[in-house]
């Protein structure tokens, strides 16, 4: 299974901000956005993983990750010149995705909680599986309509009378098939390639299904000032209380086997003195 991240977009919603970098750069609490999204990837097990994003915000990326060696991954870029849709990820990346399986993830969608929704998609996953959250005002989100066996039987983007209550956030499982589908699709009246396309074509032919994610599962979305705000205030408040850290991704290579304790304590003894430092090594003495 690869990963992609979709780390692009305008973010005209940000603005001014977003006049300066790119949104998955904002902080979110004492991290960059992009840390949460590369997390959710590397809980599924997924260590090989495609950024796409544009030229501008690429070097930005690499200065963070690198290749992604030193903890465990093999982090990939490539670029998107311009917002041309989702589902233009899986044509840019045919060659890192090549015949393999391919989850993505949009690079301002953060998930918390117990993620076995997630681990089962990949487990079990023969065509497509889409996620279906639960909300309250479905007419502004893309909304599935599925059966009691999780086959999906419709999906509408913000209908005036939507069929369910389950919104389809920014996270996709795929079989290979999906570079295929995606190279033949044609731009929307927007002129994008959508993802919600590749979706129907997934359920006209019979491997479209849904995981319902949860009530314990938090799914933010963070493309206001506002749903920023609101995530580092929400994910500041766990880790004062808790007193762990969420999307710590050294913390999570090193728990997930991707590197021994030779080269977790190499991660942590090359960062300056701060707090994200004393917390790796208090991890490091508790394991």
């Amino acid at each position: 299974m690869k990963g992609i991240i979709l780390a692009g977009g305008a973010g005209t919603r940000l603005y001014p901000i977003s006049k300066i970098y790119s949104k998955q750069l904002t902080l979110i609490y004492d991290k960059p956005l992009i840390y949460f999204p590369l997390s959710i990837l590397m809980l599924g097990g997924i260590k090989e993983i495609l950024i796409i994003s544009n030229d501008e915000t690429i070097p930005f990326y690499k200065k963070l990750f690198g290749d992604g060696s030193e903890i465990g991954l093999q982090i990939n870029y490539a670029v998107q010149p311009a917002p041309n849709g989702i589902a233009e990820s899986f044509i840019i990346g045919s060659g890192f995705v090549g015949k393999d399986s391919v989850t993505l993830i949009l690079g301002d969608n953060i998930f918390y909680g117990k993620l076995d929704f997630m681990y089962n998609a990949i487990k079990n996953n023969t065509g497509a599986t889409v996620f279906g959250y639960r909300v309250n005002d479905p007419e502004r989100y893309g909304i599935v309509e599925f059966d009691e066996n999780g086959k999906v039987l419709s999906i509408e983007e913000k209908p005036n009378e939507p069929k369910s209550n389950f919104a389809v956030p920014g996270l996709y499982v795929y079989n290979n098939d999906v570079v295929e589908i995606s190279k033949n699709l044609k731009p929307s009246p927007r002129g994008e390639l959508e993802i919600t396309d590749v979706n129907i074509e997934y359920m006209k032919r019979g491997q479209l299904r849904v995981e319902k994610i949860g009530r314990g599962v938090a799914w933010l979305d963070t493309g206001t000032p506002e749903s920023l705000l609101q995530a580092s205030n929400f994910f500041g408040t766990i880790e004062d209380r808790q007193g762990l850290k969420v999307a710590c991704i050294e913390e999570i290579a090193y728990y997930m086997d991707f590197i021994n304790e030779k080269q977790f304590k190499d991660v942590i003894y090359k960062m300056p003195k701060c707090n994200y430092r004393a917390y790796l090594e208090q991890v490091l003495n508790n394991k």
